[in-house]
């Protein structure tokens, strides 16, 4: 009997996942029963039997032996006289089992019924390696850097899987070298040419979401749970937090003692600061939470538009408004309000003010840029700090300071 070498081809079957033994059966059956009916017209009477372990088969034929004379169907009978020739002990009634001698379908027949079932194999790896991943959208996975790229990054897995990570879903301080370990969540699995291409992201809410599952036990247990997470990635984020046990401070769980389990997250996450507040149905006091770290002096809220009007002390609209506007702009996706911030004036005499671009031919537009990416956008709003505070919170000069709170305070003198 001659056999095909198809061991190295179980061996992909058994190296693939969630290709269990009867589908494997089913597709070597299938490959060499049309090589049967290529050769013989019918498969019928042929039985293709398969040894996994050695990674041969056996092709059997089955015919009834009849009177000479009398074979009305070549397929399924054979004469008395030709039976005899292979046994002498056959009788007229029997079955006969007759083993196919492979060499018997040419060698081209043999090397095509390989390449199919290579190609079968192939369609099956790629199927499971699709639902495998498919299956863990949203989990965190661990993976090898194989090659950088301008616009993503290769990375293969424990079994050597590609996996993508998308400059879009890279941190903008992540920097990786070949040969280094990556984590990040599953975000989707997308076909292309028929081949299915995993997609990976670090920047995606689900990844922050998965770190602190990992790092806290009271989410993984489900006593405390993530309502909702927002984030600009590498920035700020920020979570809200609700416990179901009384007993469990949701954000002191999260946070840790000295911040232990919330740093090991900030770090994966190339320091980007994380804000984890208590969740409420109350909208007034989830804003005033969402604005943290500044504090509010009071507020308007229009439910049916969702807006909010929140008014607070001088030195904390930067605060609220964050470095390059991103502590507001994350506090409007958390609440769902569109939230203006406006600096509390009571108690001033004087109740008018500057916009700073109205002294655009006094001061340089740099400057000017420079003071309302710290929240600054009004002569009073620079006027209420001290110029520490403006050179501790600017990248500006004391003298330049000085120069700008001069030609403030002279236009408020000509008011």
């Amino acid at each position: 009997m001659a056999s095909i070498n198809l061991i190295e081809a179980f061996r992909d079957f058994k190296e693939a996942e969630n290709i269990d033994r009867p589908t494997m059966m089913k597709v070597v059956e299938d490959v060499f029963k049309t090589l049967l009916r290529k050769k013989f017209g019918s498969d019928e009477n042929f039985d293709v039997i398969v040894n996994a372990e050695k990674g041969d088969l056996e092709i059997i034929r089955r015919r009834m032996i009849v009177e000479d004379g009398q074979v009305e169907d070549p397929l399924s009978q054979i004469a008395y006289s030709d039976a005899t020739k292979i046994e002498p002990d056959f009788e007229v009634g029997e079955e006969l089992y007759q083993e196919i001698d492979l060499y018997d379908f040419g060698r081209r027949a043999i090397l095509a019924a390989k390449q199919t079932l290579a190609s079968r194999i192939s369609d099956l790896k790629k199927t499971a390696l699709a639902k495998k991943y498919g299956d863990r959208i949203g989990e965190i996975v661990s993976a090898e850097v194989y090659q950088v790229w301008k616009k993503e990054i290769l990375l293969l897995d424990e079994e050597g899987n590609e996996l993508i990570l998308p400059k879009s879903e890279q941190i903008p301080q992540d920097y990786f070298k070949k040969g280094e370990s990556i984590r990040a969540v599953v975000k989707k699995v997308d076909m292309k040419n028929n081949n299915p291409v995993i997609i990976l992201s670090r920047t995606s809410p689900e990844f922050l979401a998965k770190l602190l599952e990992i790092e806290v036990p009271e989410i993984f247990d489900g006593l405390i749970v993530i309502k909702k997470i927002v984030r600009d990635p590498g920035e700020r984020a920020k979570v809200a937090v609700e416990s179901y046990d009384d007993r469990i401070d949701p954000v002191g769980a999260c946070v840790g003692m000295k911040g232990s389990r919330i740093h090991g997250i900030v770090r994966e996450l190339k320091n980007e600061n994380i804000d984890v507040i208590n969740w409420t149905s109350n909208n007034q006091l989830l804003i005033q939470r969402s604005l943290t770290p500044a504090k509010i002096t009071s507020m308007e809220l229009d439910h049916e538009n969702k807006h909010a009007n929140v008014y607070l002390k001088p030195d904390q609209v930067s605060l609220a408004i964050g470095r390059r506007g991103v502590n507001i702009k994350l506090a409007c996706e958390l609440t769902g309000y569109e939230i203006d911030v406006y600096r509390d004036n009571e108690g001033d005499e004087e109740g008018f003010d500057i916009d700073l671009d109205e002294f655009s031919d006094e001061i340089d537009t740099w400057v000017i840029d420079e003071l309302k990416r710290v929240g600054c956008d009004t002569a009073r709003s620079v006027l209420d700090l001290t110029p520490e505070e403006l050179e501790r919170r600017t990248d500006l000069e004391k003298e330049t300071i000085a120069e700008v709170r001069k030609v403030l305070k002279e236009e408020f003198e000509k008011e």
